[in-house]
C-alpha cells in the first residue's frame, strides 16, 4: 500500500499496514534530513492576539451583584395591561378615556 506524506516535499512511502506513526515519523525524518520532533501545523482558525488579554479583561471587570427585579406579568395579565392602560396613568397623561380594546380601530 502506498502513503503519500507531504512534509517539506511529497513523499510516498510503501508501507504494509504493520507500522506505526513513529516510525513513519521517523523514515520522513530521514528522508527529509532532519530530526522532526512531531511538532505540525495545527489546522483551524486563526487567533489573533492574546487569548490572554481575554480573561484578563473579564478579571478586570467589577461584578456587580443582580438586583431583585419585579417579576413580570404573563398571559391573560400581560395583554390585558398591553392595552388597557392602569387608571393612575391615563389620569396623569390626559382626561379619561374610554378603554379600548385590541380590535379598536379609534
Amino acid at each position: 500500500m502506498q502513503l503519500f506524506v507531504r512534509a517539506q516535499e511529497l513523499h510516498t512511502l510503501k508501507v504494509t499496514g504493520q507500522e506505526t506513526v513513529a516510525q513513519i515519523k521517523a523514515h520522513v525524518a530521514s528522508l527529509e534530513g532532519s530530526d522532526h520532533s512531531g511538532s505540525s501545523r495545527m489546522l483551524g482558525w486563526k487567533v489573533r492576539g492574546s487569548l490572554a488579554h481575554a480573561w484578563k479583561v473579564r478579571g478586570q471587570t467589577p461584578k456587580v451583584a443582580k438586583q431583585e427585579k419585579k417579576k413580570k406579568k404573563t398571559g391573560r395579565a400581560k395583554w390585558w395591561m398591553q392595552y388597557n392602560w392602569p387608571t393612575g396613568v391615563l389620569s396623569m397623561l390626559c382626561p379619561p378615556l374610554e378603554r379600548r380594546g385590541p380590535n379598536a380601530d379609534s
